[in-house]
């Protein structure tokens, strides 16, 4: 009697961004599909998958950290590492060349080809050599239609609407990394919407580098948004990101007004500069984007507004950093992401513009910002006390299992004693909220 061979074990380590997560998601469905088992263990694993992230500099100097962990497994034992994603597609030359250790590299189009591709690196392994896979091909297509991803079980699902982006803004990466814009059947989407609700998740994420360009047939975002919201069993329907130069006024009539839409708009902001945000393509003044936050407060009075905002980018000069301290100041964002100038090869600002602000004056201009921003979260945040807040129960407390927590509608962290109350996460529930912090409020 011949024995069955056993399911070759992968083991995958996702970098990066929130589509990121959600392409580990489409992977692992991929290769289940084709007999791969999956293992939360690498030491058990035969395939080690490294998704990546290209965006920063940051990223890039983790993910060669974690190569350099990985090739010392690989001299203890027979292993085939696969590395996936923006940095494989980005830097595939220098990888392919550097790294002799990765057997696959793959990048964002081509996970439909990861199962041959392993398989063949699995089968030379057994007999003694080595065979390396490329597939870096981008597409104008691919949208993975008809696989269901393969979730990590939580609150939250994230689905993706759209794939690449055709902004082209000159500090960013992704329109090399990922293609150009192509949008979803919305058909599709709502079936993954169902099947995500079916599974007990009750809240969904919307994905696309630019949510707000999505277009299918006479689809536009803010439908598609609404129908998704309209899901039995779903609480809560966020999505991330839109671009402010076409943020449509249908879309905000459609957050304003469905109660399932959550009241959070993370709206890049980038720059306050208009020289700075001239150079990196953004297609709009400081002027308009705070006419544009006037509109969505006007229409959004209880909005919660976030952003991301890049200091030190080319030639960025103290008056630069100053207009942007102050647009901060005057829109009172409820929390910001805000990094230093990471020069990104093969963008336009990597091809015409000299990364020339000194990384101390870079390190020095996000310390001021953040704590600019930490004051002003405080501030927004001690505006609860005293208030009772709807919140969606996720987990446990990151300090303590005795705590639950959970996020308001505008996505803002609440920790809280559980005591003897009911905690299943998943469920809406209502706390007071006695105490806050810049990036939490306390309830009971």
């Amino acid at each position: 009697m011949t024995a069955t061979p056993l399911p070759r074990l992968v083991h995958i380590e996702t970098f990066g961004c929130q589509m990121n997560e959600s392409d580990s998601e489409l992977v692992r469905a991929l290769l289940k599909r084709e007999g791969f088992s999956f293992t939360p263990d690498r030491e058990r694993a035969d395939v080690l998958l490294v998704n990546t992230c290209a965006i920063r500099e940051n990223a890039h100097n983790k993910i060669y950290a974690h190569l350099t962990e990985l090739k010392e497994i690989k001299k203890r034992r027979p292993l085939v590492i696969g590395v996936l994603g923006c940095m494989a597609q980005n830097l595939k030359s220098e990888l392919a060349r550097q790294e002799p250790l990765i057997d696959i590299l793959a990048g964002p189009d081509a996970y439909r080809e990861l199962p041959l591709l392993l398989s063949n690196a699995l089968a030379a392994q057994e007999q003694g050599f080595a065979q390396r896979g490329f597939a870096l091909d981008l597409s104008e297509y691919e949208t993975y239609e008809g696989i269901l991803p393969d979730r990590n079980d939580g609150v939250n699902a994230w689905i993706t609407v759209m794939r690449g982006c055709d902004n082209f803004c000159s500090f960013c990466v992704v329109p090399y990394t990922r293609g150009r814009e192509r949008s979803r059947d919305p058909e599709s989407i709502l079936t993954e919407a169902r099947d995500a609700a079916a599974r007990g998740f009750t809240q969904i994420t919307l994905l696309g580098q630019n949510v707000n360009s999505y277009r299918y047939g006479n689809w536009d975002f803010a439908r598609l948004i609404g129908a998704v919201a309209d899901t039995p069993g779903i609480h809560r329907v966020r999505f991330t990101s839109p671009h402010p130069k076409d943020f449509p006024p249908a879309l905000l009539q459609a957050i304003a007004t469905h109660p399932k839409i959550c009241k959070h708009i993370h709206l890049p902001l980038q720059s306050g500069s208009d020289r700075i945000l001239e150079l990196m393509g953004r297609t709009y003044s400081a002027g308009e984007y705070l006419a544009l936050v006037e509109r969505i407060r006007t229409l959004i009075p209880a909005v919660t507004l976030t952003t991301d905002i890049i200091c030190g980018f080319c030639s960025e000069s103290d008056d630069d950093f100053l207009e942007t301290q102050r647009v901060v100041e005057r829109i009172q964002f409820e929390s910001a992401y805000i990094f230093k100038y990471s020069e990104r090869k093969h963008t336009i600002a990597a091809r015409k513009y000299p990364d020339d602000v000194p990384d101390q004056v870079k390190g020095a201009r996000v310390a001021t910002l953040v704590d600019i921003q930490r004051r002003i979260s405080l501030e927004r945040n001690r505006r609860y006390i005293g208030k009772h807040v709807e919140v969606l129960v996720e987990r446990n407390a990151t300090k303590s299992p005795t705590q639950g927590m959970g996020r308001t509608d505008g996505n803002i962290t609440v920790v809280w004693e559980k005591g003897t109350d009911p905690f299943e996460p998943g469920t809406l529930t209502t706390k007071d909220i006695f105490d806050a912090s810049a990036a939490t409020l306390y309830g009971k």
